[in-house]
């Protein structure tokens, strides 16, 4: 088994772009083991500002050929293809192809926040874990994917722990309540809307608190509000139209609802007309009417466009976050990138060992078998129990180093790319014997 990635992410295409290639991304996931006979495992990772598929490709010689990675390439975008509506050429070139060591460290590094939008974010390590927890739901995972996936989380814990990367709360949710907050009150008297429970609103409402912001209302199309609300002990607004209209911030991140024609969209241009009318009429003849900022932090957009276009809104999506994204030190980022290249390496020579563990077994069984003959034969030899005992010993003592040097000698040859298959017993304690 050889793992494998393809990743199509901010790095290499606008939002727009992103936005239609990952329609479908778990759909995807799910055909990649059923439609290709090579691929016996896939995650699909979606967020706001990638799309990957983490493969695990069967090759009998524990390595992927360029052929057979070429060949899983076009199944998978044939599948984003067909789920997306682009042209398989289009698919193709959207998507860097990883494999091997690789593909370890890149997710690596992705699980740590060293890929993102925002560096050092820290809702990426959720996704992660939420990728493959929806991957195991759906029986596409495998054991090389569920330990490579497994390990990556844990690595991104101790870079957060030591590294203090992303230490200061940077994260796409607290870039854009930034790029907000000059647009809303003091954020003690601002009144926070929250649509769609998705993987941004619990880190929104964890966000607007830090500021102070204690008016934070959920809506959901999906009838999850209430569940949410009561798990983070917010309210919940069960008319789109009135949380809208007593709303200074909007944040939306459901990122259910396809790109479309305005009914498409969760938060369409009718309904902020209708609110923004609401909140005049309640207002009067007050001066300084509080004006709307929305949020659209789905990759899949939640708010219609064209809402920018009406009086006092502030329309704010990822595009101006990424615009926006203010720099890491470089001395956090070269330490947490070495934490994730140690990790991955060490990684992917336990899973290279995992494979010597057959040939381990055998040289086990041989020698311990040699040894027993060799005892049992030698103790007619001597004439009391303690010369017996003594020599016994002596044998196992040199069983033990021939086994130590006999396992060391094979788990060598398998790290530097020798096929555990093709372990030959013999040869190897013939060589020892030398």
């Amino acid at each position: 088994m050889v793992l494998m990635s393809m990743t199509a992410s901010h790095h290499d295409l606008d939002l727009d772009a992103l936005e239609v290639l990952s329609a479908g991304a778990h759909s995807v996931a799910r055909s990649a083991v059923v439609t290709c006979q090579a691929i016996t495992g896939s995650v699909a990772l979606a967020t706001c500002n990638r799309f990957e598929l983490y493969l695990d490709v069967d090759e009998r010689n524990g390595r992927l050929t360029d052929l057979a990675a070429d060949h899983a390439a076009q199944e998978i975008a044939g599948l984003v293809a067909a789920e997306s509506g682009v042209s398989l050429a289009e698919a193709l070139s959207a998507f860097t192809v990883r494999t091997g060591a690789d593909a370890v460290g890149h997710l690596f590094d992705v699980a740590a926040g060293l890929d993102s939008m925002v560096l050092g974010e820290r809702e990426i390590a959720g996704q992660v874990r939420r990728a493959l927890a929806t991957a195991h739901d759906d029986g596409t995972t495998s054991a090389p994917l569920e330990r490579a996936f497994q390990h990556a989380s844990r690595t991104s814990k101790g870079v957060a722990a030591r590294t203090q990367l992303g230490a200061d709360g940077r994260s796409v949710v607290s870039v854009a309540l930034d790029l907000a907050e000059p647009s809303v009150p003091p954020w003690r008297a601002a009144r926070a809307v929250i649509v769609g429970t998705g993987a941004y609103a619990g880190a929104s409402v964890a966000a607007l608190r830090a500021r102070g912001c204690t008016d934070v209302r959920v809506w959901s199309s999906s009838g999850r509000a209430e569940a949410f609300a009561a798990s983070h002990d917010v309210l919940v607004a069960h008319d789109l139209v009135d949380a809208l209209s007593d709303a200074d911030v909007v944040v939306s991140c459901s990122g259910t609802s396809p790109r479309g024609d305005g009914a498409a969209y969760l938060v369409h241009a009718a309904a902020v007309v209708q609110a923004r009318a609401r909140a005049a009429s309640s207002a009067g003849d007050v001066p300084g009417a509080r004006g709307l900022v929305l949020l659209d932090l789905a990759l899949h957009r939640d708010v219609d466009p064209a809402v920018a276009d009406e009086d006092d809104v502030l329309l704010l999506d990822l595009a101006a976050v990424r615009a926006n994204v203010p720099s890491e030190t470089s001395e956090r980022v070269r330490s947490a990138r070495a934490m994730t290249a140690g990790a991955a390496t060490a990684f992917v020579e336990g899973e290279r060992l995992r494979g010597a563990d057959g040939a381990i077994v055998r040289i086990r069984e041989r020698i311990e078998d040699e040894l027993e003959a060799e005892i049992a034969r030698s103790r007619r030899t001597f004439s009391t129990d303690a010369d017996r005992a003594a020599h016994e010993r002596s044998l196992r003592r040199f069983a033990g180093a021939l086994m130590h040097r006999a396992i060391s000698r094979v788990r060598a040859s398998v790290l530097a790319g020798a096929d555990p298959a093709t372990v030959d017993v013999d040869v190897v304690l013939e060589q020892l014997a030398r």
